[in-house]
């Protein structure tokens, strides 16, 4: 495991909820935290972005009513991912706000920027960025970023190919510091997995789709517990860029999720037309085959910890046998 930097070295679980594009909110977030996980939220998601301010105060505020309450047990700190794409007009005034509010932890995706590390570095943030191979992770690094997310093959919405062995090995060669694993990571055994790989911590999306505070759509989260694998489609066609998606949403727009054309690269945009896609065409990872039933996220958490216990427990009693 990595020497970790605060805030990340006292988590009270090793996990990160993953940002959702339109669906993370701070109702979500806020339980995510005080659940004892990373809770997370795209700042894209704040529209109009004067509404991001609100929103900042919001979490800042709860969660420090909710610590100073709760001395003996405090929340996990939160994150805001932000989108660094020329396509996104608002990253200056999003992340001037996080400077402002102090967000503890920055997610950056599509790309690295020095300037955007050092501004969450002026405060004492921590800047993870999201990868999907072997030399974008080297990159950010050298950047500035603190640590990786690596997303690995399997994983909701934007997602690589690469199998989470071989991308988490191959990082550790050079790096020894915080590592986010994502892909298919849905139970506690498979948190506890992830660490065993070489990761920090485990960083889930899709299974918090289904959760109660999370503003998704109710056919949405339905569709996540009845469906498996065997029903997530990897295709560029919706942005751009190349990512998992539920096929029954696929089927519902008009479209055949087995013959779906390739798109250009150079339409990816995150504004009308995308964010349309992610809402008509849902985003989600192949782990959902465990999902069973829509739920609050902080009774998913405690799930997550009775599995991850057990998981754990299992392995001791097998490892002289």
């Amino acid at each position: 495991m990595s020497k970790l930097p605060a805030p990340l070295d006292r988590l009270p679980f090793p996990v990160i909820g993953s940002p959702l594009f339109i669906i993370s909110n701070p109702k979500l977030v806020i339980a995510q935290c005080i659940a004892g996980v990373v809770g997370s939220m795209p700042a894209l998601n704040a529209r109009p972005a004067e509404l991001l301010e609100e929103w900042l105060k919001e979490i800042t505020e709860t969660l420090a009513a909710y610590n100073a309450a709760h001395p003996d047990k405090p929340a996990a700190p939160f994150a805001i991912n932000q989108i660094v794409h020329k396509s996104n007009d608002r990253l200056e005034h999003d992340m001037a706000l996080c400077v402002k509010y102090k967000v503890p932890i920055i997610i950056t995706s599509l790309g690295a920027r020095e300037d955007i590390n050092a501004a969450a570095h002026s405060y004492g943030g921590v800047v993870l960025h999201d990868i999907i191979n072997n030399k974008h992770a080297r990159k950010a690094i050298e950047k500035g970023a603190d640590g990786l997310i690596a997303v690995a093959a399997g994983a909701g919405g934007h997602a690589g190919v690469k199998s989470p062995f071989a991308l988490i090995q191959e990082i550790r060669q050079w790096f020894e510091g915080p590592l986010a694993l994502s892909g298919s990571i849905s139970t506690g055994a498979a948190v506890l997995a992830a660490q065993a790989m070489g990761a920090d911590f485990a960083y889930i999306g899709s299974a918090f789709i289904a959760t109660e505070e999370a503003r998704a759509a109710q056919e949405y989260k339905d569709a996540i517990v009845a469906n498996d694998s065997d029903e997530i489609v990897y295709s560029n066609l919706f942005t751009g860029v190349h990512g998992n998606y539920l096929a029954p949403s696929i089927r519902a727009a008009g479209l055949d999720p087995a013959n779906l054309p390739e798109s250009d690269p150079s339409k990816m945009n995150f504004g009308g037309a995308s964010a349309k896609a992610w809402k008509d065409i849902w985003g989600c990872g192949q782990g959902i085959g465990s999902i069973t039933k829509v739920q609050p996220a902080g009774e998913y958490v405690a799930q997550l910890k009775r599995e991850y216990a057990a998981a754990k427990a299992q392995l001791l009693s097998h490892q002289y046998a």
